[in-house]
């Protein structure tokens, strides 16, 4: 065999071997049978809308050392009376330990604090939910007016 021919041989060996294990959607398709009609393109509303980054809410990690760490920066600013600061950190003490029966109160305190009663009453809910029998949730049942 010359070395164009050898050349050749192996160019076509080549590109069969890529034609197979190429995906069906890269190789070529079949002409359309002109009896069949097209399918319709879905309309450009059908599809979902480009998500806004600055409107996805922030997702914080488990992290209950951040969350006490929070509390504390948050008890700061309360002895300062700073109260938004404290509110901020309180909440996001709660964000880092959802479970945090104490974030949620230092949450409801603040709230009342900032004259916020329904906050407040969420917050004292949350404590409960929590913690029914721990002394905070004793606290929160006194604040919301319930027996128990």
């Amino acid at each position: 065999m010359t070395r164009p021919r050898k050349l050749a041989f192996l160019l076509a060996l080549h590109f069969t071997f890529l034609l197979g294990t190429m995906p069906l959607s890269a190789q070529q398709k079949p002409a359309p049978n002109p009896t069949q009609t097209p399918k319709a393109m879905p309309p450009e509303e059908s599809l979902p809308p480009e998500e806004d980054e600055s409107i996805i809410p922030e997702k914080v990690p488990f992290n209950p050392m951040e969350s006490e760490r929070s509390i504390k920066v948050g008890n700061y600013y309360w002895h300062k009376g700073k109260y938004r600061a404290a509110l901020q950190r309180y909440e996001l003490a709660a964000k880092y330990n959802p479970s945090s029966a104490e974030a949620y109160f230092k949450v409801a305190e603040t709230e009342e604090k900032l004259k916020n009663a329904d906050a407040a009453k969420i917050a004292f809910q949350k404590v409960i939910k929590l913690s029914p029998d721990s002394k905070l949730a004793q606290e929160a049942k006194k604040k919301l007016g319930v027996k128990g």
